[in-house]
């Protein structure tokens, strides 16, 4: 069989797969399991042998003529180089995961097969986005993934919060989809085509007119798909939806689409100084936002969101530095390890028994209670916070070494204000990466919180695909950045000794900080009332919990501003706490800006159409009306009074003819 027959079966497989499972899930519900977990674990297996043919060397092409159009043709087309074969086994590999942990997560959801049926669908979307060559078909697959979400969000839709956030996803994405879709059509103009290989071939001899213009078009786009700044309010929201679909949109799909579609087209970006410039400002802007961010959240989901729009920050600051190898590498460790600590929380929230007690504050004895979760998330912590030798460590590093090439002047593939920066939002974002990574840790699993109820043990499915992304997360980076090269145009992914011991530097100051800040606020909290309300819950909670209340009265005037004692996130942001947690009020400035004008308008328009426009038609009905009433009057069906009526017209008749000739 052809690489090419292998590659067009790889999303393939998935789409059957998700056709059947929608068809015959209510009918026959034991096939559903099969359907979800086995074309999806035959795709992982292709595109493995895909990537294998593939080997890093001359990329794949493969095209068709889907229809001829008169203009810019269609073509289905495939485009496989080692960016695209790698992609395409990490969405395999956390897609098949999330299946075979989901039969576990799920085993008691009368919506399963609908849902493993979307997962799939989803799957194949991302499978087509990595494999095209094509932008229109390309674009197939990236509104399939929208439309997805908007479903797998929604899944609980009985819950308000759960609806809110699919329509939220949805609509928010869509606004960076409009000037996205333009931004390829003015593309496919000045380039003569929609082919990627085409497109880079009419930049690379300067045919394009417009590159800034198109470029930021695009990047509008990417900055929806993929939760960048200023469209990434939509991420945290989505937590509402299944843990496992969280795992898979941040892990290997939706998210990740935006920062490959940049990659594969980055020679359209760096044709634009501007529009570099603009996608590193993007870029740190949205890693420290979002770091400060999930410092300060309770919930253990929406600090691992904001985690992974910082780290589509750090993958897109290295694509603003013109370095795309360093981008995909640390998208293929970020996807190991950020699927692993979604699926550890989902282990947390499943052991709790509902997922409403994700709060971190709530938390208690967990490290007893789930001992799988509580190893592998800590490989996963480990990795996101860039410590030596996680995954993380190595291509965080990457990305710090191509900002610090574009400084140093060793690379102009980008200006040296995007490679600035990137350097200093990545330094400093990786110092509060490692403190809210330190923060979950002690809070999830020392916590002081109130036990939850236990469930018993989680099913083993699910604890089993927790220790097989536990070791990619351990050992992906330090073979990667020796074998990645060879796939990656050959571009050098080792460590730089800078960057490296400044990362790491600040990484372990992070670290340390958080634990002597939560070592703080515990001895404090031992010494209050409120501490012993945590630390001692079968007392007379009551008293206590009065002391407590008091005693916080007196000290800060509001017990709502009162800081709580064991959360050391509070200590470490002090006045800016408040804001962080409420995401810095960006739902609540674009409500102002955009959601309230927009209501009043529709306001005004729904008075205009009620008082004005129904007036005049109601009045345009009513005159008639009324005429028909005084006529209705006047038939009477007595003709004795219609004889009357017609000698009383002859009599007026004749006394105005009189009046007439005697006027005359």
């Amino acid at each position: 069989m052809t690489t090419t027959t292998l590659a067009v079966l790889v999303p393939l497989l998935p789409f059957l797969g998700a056709a059947a499972g929608l068809l015959l899930g209510r009918s026959a519900p034991g096939f559903a399991r099969p359907l979800a977990v086995l074309p999806t674990l035959a795709s992982l297996v292709l595109a493995a042998l895909v990537a294998a043919r593939q080997g890093g060397g001359r990329a794949l092409d493969a095209v068709t003529e889907l229809t001829p159009t008169g203009s810019v043709p269609v073509e289905l087309a495939l485009h496989i180089d080692g960016f695209a074969a790698l992609v395409a086994v990490l969405v395999g590999t956390v897609a098949t995961c999330v299946q075979i942990y989901s039969t576990g997560y799920l085993r008691d959801d009368s919506r399963y097969a609908s849902y493993a049926a979307l997962v799939s669908l989803f799957t194949s979307a991302m499978f087509l986005v990595v494999y095209s060559g094509d932008l229109m078909v390309l674009l197939v697959g990236w509104e399939v993934m929208g439309i997805c979400s908007y479903f797998l969000v929604g899944h609980y839709w009985e819950t308000p919060e759960a609806r809110a956030a699919s329509l939220k996803a949805f609509l928010v994405t869509k606004l960076g989809d409009v000037p996205f879709l333009i931004g390829l059509l003015a593309l496919a103009t000045e380039a003569g085509s929609f082919r990627i290989t085409k497109i880079l071939g009419a930049v690379a001899s300067g045919s394009l007119d417009h590159p800034t213009l198109i470029a930021l078009l695009l990047l509008a786009g990417v900055a929806g798909k993929s939760a960048q700044f200023p469209l990434h309010t939509w991420l945290p929201d989505a937590m509402a939806g299944p843990t496992p679909v969280s795992a898979l949109i941040h892990a290997a799909t939706m998210v990740a689409a935006g920062v490959y579609f940049v990659a594969r087209l980055l020679p359209l970006f760096e044709a634009s100084r501007a529009a570099m410039v603009v996608l590193a400002v993007m870029a740190a802007v949205t890693m420290v936002g979002s770091a400060l961010a999930a410092l300060a959240q309770d919930d253990i989901k929406r600090v691992l969101a904001y985690s992974t729009i910082g780290q589509l920050g750090y993958m897109t600051g290295a694509l603003a530095t013109g370095d795309r190898g360093a981008a995909v590498f640390h998208l293929l460790s970020h996807g190991a390890f950020k699927a692993l600590l979604f699926l550890a929380a989902g282990v947390i929230i499943h052991a709790a028994g509902t997922n409403s007690l994700a709060a971190m504050s709530r938390m208690r004895g967990l490290r007893d209670r789930v001992p799988d979760a509580y190893w592998t998330m800590t490989v996963a912590l480990l990795a996101l916070a860039a410590i030596p030798p996680f995954s993380g460590f190595f291509s965080k590093e990457s990305v710090l070494g191509a900002a610090e090439h574009v400084v140093t002047g060793h690379s102009e593939h980008a200006p040296g204000a995007a490679g600035w920066t990137v350097l200093v939002a990545g330094l400093i974002t990786a110092l509060l990466t490692a403190a809210y990574a330190a923060r979950l840790w002690l809070l999830a699993f020392r916590g002081r919180g109130a036990e939850a109820p236990d469930h018993g043990r989680q099913p083993l499915v699910m604890n089993a695909v927790l220790w097989v992304l536990a070791l990619p997360s351990l050992a992906l980076g330090g073979l990667a950045f020796r074998l990645l090269p060879d796939w990656f145009d050959g571009q050098d992914l080792t460590p730089t000794l800078t960057t490296s011991v400044l990362g790491t530097g600040v990484a372990l100051v992070g670290g340390i900080v958080t634990y002597a800040a939560w070592r703080h606020t515990t001895a404090l909290a031992d010494r209050t009332p409120l501490g012993a309300v945590a630390a001692h819950p079968e007392g007379d909670a009551g008293l206590v919990e009065a002391e407590a209340i008091a005693a916080h009265r007196a000290a800060y005037g509001d017990l709502a501003s009162a800081p709580d004692p064991s959360d050391p996130g509070r200590l470490l942001l002090g006045p800016v706490h408040r804001h962080a947690a409420a995401g810095f009020h960006l739902d609540a400035v674009y409500a102002t800006l955009f959601l309230r004008p927009v209501q009043a308008g529709a306001s005004l328009v729904r008075f205009l159409d009620r008082e004005v426009v129904d007036t005049y038609v109601r009045a345009a009905g009513a005159l008639p009306r009324l005429l028909g009433a005084a006529v209705r009057r006047a038939q009477t069906g007595n003709v004795q009074t219609y004889v009357s009526a017609l000698l009383a017209g002859t009599v007026v008749l004749a006394v105005a003819a009189v009046l007439v000739a005697a006027g005359a």
